[in-house]
């Protein structure tokens, strides 16, 4: 066996000073607890997986036989501020140097819902392994970063492999979200087709997901999407039926598919994407953008931007002159301008299309809108009478502004505004 799958390599997050910190204070509660053997605290899930392939890590989660009135009272000990996030659950976040470390003490489940788990504390790690959901999620290493592997999940992380632990069924019964966890997983760190006991058992759970909170089920699309390259894990939530499941407001995912191997092609280096242009490229329609908002209970912002980025308001978008960029970029406002730039995407058909985006997209993030030289007072000083037709006649006004690619001179305008003026 390789060094590698022996020992985690030398890190920045597991070496800082903050994250010393916290492994010796749960350390240090051996004396509180003499009759735990073995180590106190290792990290755990994605943290471990992430460094084990060489990917970013952000979020640091630890593992303890520590009850939680122990773990707080070790952390306050060597005056780290720890919170009970979810004690009930066996969950203190310890905030050191103002990073949040998230230590949970390892658990076995007594009863589940297929949402939630009732679970009861334990001090065995291979049964905390067990019941977590794959086995690359299920992977452990002491602060030297010597690793733990119980159920195999090194191979797994390092082959491609998205597997349940156990029997897929089970782990599925127990909290339906891991149909959706499954293909988001997949979509981050499988290679090539799904794992196919777990993708059918998916395919026969999937009316369990219909008690899940569209809230987690949002949150969970949003991450599959804006994986590098979710194309494999979409496929098979199609070819399934999962998909349609999901999103029944999507014809399927032919645009999806083609705006993502374009966004590949004018980004290859890129490791993640918005999400936000990928949903709409699922809808197409402006009323089933509003349709799935609305029942997915979006926050106001997605919303918005869904309804933006699809919206028909004839504003013209590429292949466009700087002129008409300038333009619709002032109409649209850079979120739009940027999602239906996107959408665009879709529609490439080789390297001077993708050439073309990259030229816009840049024009987009280094162009400043204007903002109209003139306003109401300036136009009732210059004789335009106040009223209903005052606004009319400053949106005639804005739009021959934008129309002859905004001009500053506030003459020019004003007598614009006179003459637009002359029927009121």
């Amino acid at each position: 066996m390789s060094d590698l799958l022996n020992k985690l390599p030398d890190s920045d997050w597991r070496l800082r000073d903050s994250t010393r910190a916290v492994m010796a204070a749960l350390e240090a509660a051996r004396s509180q607890a003499p009759d735990l053997t073995g180590p106190l605290a290792r990290f755990v899930g994605g943290c471990v997986r992430n460094q084990l392939l060489n990917q970013k890590v952000d979020d640091i989660d630890i593992a303890t036989p520590l009850i939680p009135l122990q773990v707080i009272a070790a952390l306050e000990t060597a005056g780290i501020k720890a919170v009970p996030t979810g004690i009930d659950h066996g969950t203190i976040t310890a905030v050191a140097d103002g990073r949040p470390y998230e230590i949970t003490t390892l658990r076995r489940d007594v009863e589940t819902d297929g949402r939630r788990a009732v679970v009861a504390f334990s001090t065995d790690w291979t049964g905390d392994a067990q019941r977590r959901d794959f086995r690359l999620n299920a992977i452990y290493a002491d602060a030297d970063g010597t690793l733990f592997d119980p159920v195999g999940g090194i191979a797994d992380a390092l082959a491609g492999r998205v597997v349940f632990i156990g029997a897929a069924e089970d782990r599925i019964r127990e909290d339906y979200l891991r149909i959706l966890r499954f293909f988001r997983f997949s979509a981050w760190y499988g290679g090539g087709a799904l794992d196919a006991d777990g993708l059918a058992a998916c395919a026969r759970l999937a009316d369990g997901m219909q008690g899940l909170s569209v809230e987690r089920v949002w949150k969970e699309f949003k991450k599959l999407l804006a994986a590098r390259d979710p194309r494999n894990a979409l496929q098979a939530m199609e070819s399934s039926g999962i998909l349609r499941r999901l999103m029944p407001e999507a014809p399927g995912a032919a645009m999806l598919d083609r705006l993502i191997a374009a966004q590949l092609n004018a980004e290859p280096k890129a490791r993640t994407f918005d999400p936000l242009p990928r949903f709409m490229a699922l809808l197409l329609e402006e009323d089933k953008g509003a349709i799935a908002a609305a029942r997915l209970k979006m926050s106001n912002e997605e919303k918005d931007r869904l309804a933006a980025g699809l919206s028909r308001d004839g504003v013209a978008m590429p292949p466009l002159s700087e002129r008409s960029a300038r333009a619709a970029l002032y109409r649209l406002g850079p979120q739009a301008f940027s999602d239906r730039l996107v959408l665009a995407l879709s529609n490439a058909s080789g390297d001077a299309d993708t050439a073309r985006y990259k030229t816009m997209r840049a024009f987009a993030q280094n162009w400043t809108p204007p903002k109209l030289p003139v306003n109401g007072d300036d136009l009732a000083r210059a004789g335009v009478k106040p009223g209903p037709a005052m606004g009319v006649t400053l949106r005639a006004v804005e739009q021959w502004w934008i129309d002859n690619d905004f001009p500053s001179d506030r003459k020019t305008l004003l007598a614009k505004a006179k003459e637009l003026s002359a029927p009121f």
